[in-house]
């Protein structure tokens, strides 16, 4: 569950303000709006890599607004995807568990059953330079879903994907939700994209968002 209650936040010259929406637990909304409205300066908010001027933050009913990142529970696929180029793709998934201090056993088997379902086992030795756009987005993906997130925000996760190539994320990203059952908001300007994966979809406009019909 994700609430939003009067945030306000600032990202230089840019502000956000009073903003206010929620979202059920499990539920995948599709959060839309046009290019520099602020929503990659929401998810920024929501993941606590932007401090919030006012308001308040809850995730899963606990306020989390002046909680650090790490301790959110929430896993970010950004638009640019942010993977670590020196380090192998098997590394990437790690990373958050070794942050966290997992023990070496359980971040190799968790990392060895994700990359089976995400359909990159065979990268795991890989840098990222030179994977496609859509392997590049599974790691991604998978790096996020290593801590075992009970929020999944995603950033535009699918922009500069070929049709099949989309096509097959958008498989991919409703298995996600079978087997996790994560709670997820995604951020995008395709409407398609809303079409294939929500049951909410919001609009953020004016300043405000607003509930739209998927």
């Amino acid at each position: 569950m994700i609430r939003v209650e009067n945030m306000c936040v600032r990202a230089g010259a840019f502000r956000l303000s009073q903003l206010n929406f929620e979202l059920p637990e499990g539920s995948y909304a599709v959060l839309m709006g046009r290019t520099g409205c602020g929503k990659t300066t929401l998810l920024e908010a929501l993941c606590g890599l932007r401090q919030v001027e006012s308001g308040r933050i809850w995730l899963d009913g606990e306020d989390v607004t002046d909680w650090d990142p790490a301790w959110r529970g929430i896993g970010y696929v950004p638009q640019d995807r942010a993977l670590f180029q020196t380090m192998t793709v098997e590394a990437n998934l790690a990373f958050g568990l070794t942050l966290r201090k997992v023990p070496a056993a359980e971040i190799k088997e968790r990392v060895h059953s994700l990359s089976q379902w995400l359909g990159i086992e065979h990268l795991l030795h890989r840098r990222p330079q030179g994977l496609s756009g859509g392997e590049s987005q599974r790691v991604a993906l998978g790096r996020a879903l290593a801590i075992q997130p009970r929020i999944l925000c995603l950033d535009e996760p699918l922009s500069a994907l070929d049709e099949e190539t989309r096509s097959e994320m958008y498989e991919l990203l409703k298995t996600v939700r079978a087997r996790t059952k994560v709670t997820t908001l995604h951020v995008t300007h395709h409407p398609e994209d809303a079409q294939q994966l929500a049951d909410r979809v919001f609009r953020l406009e004016n300043g405000a968002i607003v509930e739209v019909e998927s």
